[in-house]
């Protein structure tokens, strides 16, 4: 194991274990709120809207994303790469998020406003385009975040600030959705594309001027290798990365579902707004809470207790019906309530790994490392778009028509069923991981001194 001093950059200037200002947690955080307001409408209206408006096959939809997502895949770690070797005179994190703030905004437009007829290459040049200027700004952030502070519970704080925010964009963009009509629906992508570019433009200046960018000492390993090396061998790295997508599959699917639920199952399509809208208010309220329990029984337990809990609230959907409008809502707060751990400690634990990484194999690589928990995540959507759209194609249901009481019912359990098998699978994978606070303090320790 290669020794490594803090002059290397693993904890940072000053005091390692000092907290994170609120202002410069609100700032990095507030990057976080047009990313998510794009993110939800891409994940939970795009793919109806082009279905459901623009008459694109369910299958054509799913196979689209499925090879834009797996594209995607490979420029996350090359991103990471670069991002880690990018000359640190002026910040290597802010240069990658100030140059692809244009990118985000120009495909988000282009994917969000299309013409009244257009073909698959269509889809297919959007999806590259902003799956491409994602990639290129939240691979940076997330490293960014992991840098501001070595301390393991500090990290949640990071991490629960950009939780926070983004939850934030989810919400605002929420509440511009409108599932009434088409054209509704068309209007609702317009609006959410106006306030993706608006919250770029106030948060990318912010965060520039006001986060430190601690990622100044060089970077001795980020190569891409290195890939291979992470992922061939048993590692807790390799053990959160699976766990995460298969959370991530779980969690993708309701998701890319939902409005087709909401619309052939319930038989309420008016529901669509106000129902993630209060999914997402409990997100928020319960994040501090989780980061604050996390902090006692640490974070891979208390993840481990909050997903434990989502698949008992979301175990009744699969029979809901008609009618059972008051069920459904009280199971959508539930499992909102447990997803704020879902959403603020995988990535915490995974700027832990950071430290490990130093330890194990003597390189410090945030970007590589977050790159391929990226990379995971879109995985897991692709997995999910790309396998159910064709499955329900296959069983003949219909998006823009009538469908049968077998079909109806095959997409109910659809929706629900397989979610809690795999989240459950994630749970047996976490539930001895080997990083908590004590090991992260040894691992800590050993670099401070030098240690082999």
């Amino acid at each position: 194991m290669a020794s490594f001093s803090e002059q290397d950059g693993i904890t940072g200037p000053g005091d390692p274990d000092a907290p994170v200002a609120l202002a410069t947690l609100a700032a990095y955080g507030s990057l976080a709120f047009p990313l998510a307001a794009g993110f939800i409408a891409l994940q939970v209206i795009v793919p109806t809207f082009y279905a459901q408006t623009l008459g694109l096959s369910l299958s054509a939809i799913g196979g689209i994303l499925l090879v834009a997502r797996l594209w995607d895949m490979f420029t996350d770690p090359l991103v990471g790469y670069l991002s880690d070797r990018t000359p640190a005179r002026w910040g290597r994190r802010k240069l990658w998020i100030i140059a692809s703030a244009p990118l985000v905004a120009g495909s988000v437009w282009f994917v969000f406003n299309p013409p009244a007829s257009i073909g698959n290459a269509y889809l297919l040049v959007g999806a590259l385009a902003i799956y491409i200027a994602g990639t290129m700004t939240v691979v940076p952030m997330n490293a960014w975040g992991a840098e501001l502070s070595s301390c393991y519970h500090q990290r949640s704080r990071v991490a629960g600030s950009r939780v926070v925010f983004g939850l934030a964009g989810t919400l605002a963009a929420l509440l511009l959705i409108d599932n009434s009509s088409n054209q509704a629906l068309q209007q609702s992508l317009l609006a959410i594309s106006m306030l993706v570019i608006a919250g770029l433009i106030v948060s990318v200046p912010i965060a520039a001027l006001k986060v430190p960018d601690r990622s100044m000492a060089t970077h001795r390993g980020s190569d891409l290798k290195g890939i291979w090396q992470l992922l061939s061998r048993p590692s807790p790295f390799r053990r959160l990365l699976l766990a995460f997508l298969l959370n991530g599959v779980a969690n993708a699917i309701p998701a890319t579902l939902f409005l087709l639920f909401v619309t052939h199952v319930l038989e309420q399509p008016e529901l669509a707004g106000p129902v993630l809208f209060l999914y997402f208010v409990c997100s928020a309220i319960s994040v501090p809470l989780w980061v604050r329990v996390s902090g006692r029984f640490g974070k891979h337990q208390t993840w481990c207790a909050a997903v434990i809990g989502s698949c008992l609230f979301f175990a009744g959907v699969p029979f809901l019906g008609v009618g059972d409008t008051a069920l459904y809502v009280a199971i959508v707060a539930g499992t909102g309530l447990m997803i704020g751990a879902d959403l603020a400690l995988p990535s915490a634990i995974n700027g832990d790994l950071i430290e490990w990484d130093a330890h194990e194999n003597g390189q410090r690589r945030p970007g590589l490392f977050f790159a391929l928990w990226g990379t995971a995540s879109k995985l897991a959507y692709a997995l999910a778009v790309g396998l159910i759209f064709p499955w329900l194609d296959f069983i003949g249901f219909d998006a823009t028509g009538s469908n049968t009481p077998e079909t109806v019912r095959t997409l109910a359990l659809l929706y629900g069923g397989p979610s809690i098998l795999f989240k459950l699978l994630a749970v047996a994978l976490m539930a001895r991981f080997p990083i908590d606070e004590a090991e992260h303090r040894r691992l800590r320790m050993a670099l401070e001194q030098g240690g082999t």
